[in-house]
């Protein structure tokens, strides 16, 4: 029985996290992290990882970024396996994960869903065809309360198709104005925001007479909960180390 720490149980996605793993015979949550309190749930909740002192296999982040460097923190001092899920992390929150790898093990993707990373090694793959004579777009649909702007998960692909370059691409984020030519050597990201839409990615590759589009939509939030299962399981028990999606597909 793995023992799961959920950080960010109230929210959101710690909600989908609690129903899904309370449907599973191989997990238990053993506890919640969160500043709001849920009288609903039926673990130990404390405010801070600080004040949590219940054993653990891993500890599963949907959270907010300003609360993740100090659940590193706990994680390294209490030797607990983590699956950071939550986005737009700074630079140097990064930095302290690939850091605190070598304490504990880190699992970080910036989408969790297993269809987003499936398709991002399939841009890795066709890119390079397309490169000398294909534009590339991105565009990014989210629902109005999403904070950040472009998704983490628009950078990651991005950084897919960029990593399959012979030239690397310069990141062009939105586009103003009458003199706003386009180069073989832009990647434009675009963001929409509105209503409830869950995410959708597109990545146009426009050619000189063809236009290829890959496009994933989300449709729930139970796909982004299932991925971070997923690793949650994948990780549990590992290592010391740095692990992605790439591990597990």
């Amino acid at each position: 029985m793995t023992r799961v720490i959920i950080h960010g149980s109230s929210g959101r996605m710690g909600k989908v996290l609690r129903e899904k793993i309370g449907g599973l015979d191989n997990m238990k949550i053993v506890a919640g992290i969160d500043a709001v309190i849920d009288d609903s749930a039926d673990f130990p909740q404390f405010s801070s990882p600080a004040d949590c002192s219940v054993e653990a296999d891993v500890v599963i982040d949907f959270s907010n970024h300003a609360a993740v460097p100090a659940l590193v923190d706990y994680c390294c001092e209490r030797k607990i396996p983590a699956v950071i899920c939550t986005t737009a992390l700074t630079e140097d929150c990064i930095a302290r994960i690939n850091e605190a790898a070598r304490q504990t093990a880190f699992f970080r993707s910036a989408n969790m869903s297993l269809g987003i990373n499936a398709l991002a090694k399939a841009l890795k793959s066709i890119t390079p065809v397309l490169e000398d004579r294909f534009n590339v777009e991105i565009i990014e649909k989210h629902h109005n309360k999403k904070k950040d702007s472009p998704s983490g998960t628009a950078v990651m692909l991005a950084d897919a198709v960029n990593s399959a370059c012979r030239v690397k691409k310069d990141y062009v984020y939105g586009r103003h104005g009458k003199d706003d030519e386009v180069k073989l050597s832009d990647l434009g990201i675009h963001a929409v925001r509105g209503g409830t839409i869950p995410g959708e990615h597109t990545i146009i590759f426009a050619g000189p007479d063809e236009v290829i589009e890959l496009t994933h939509t989300a449709l729930s939030r139970d796909i982004f909960a299932e991925g971070a299962i997923a690793a949650a399981d994948f990780l549990a028990g590992k290592a010391n180390g740095l692990y992605s999606m790439d591990d597990i597909i």
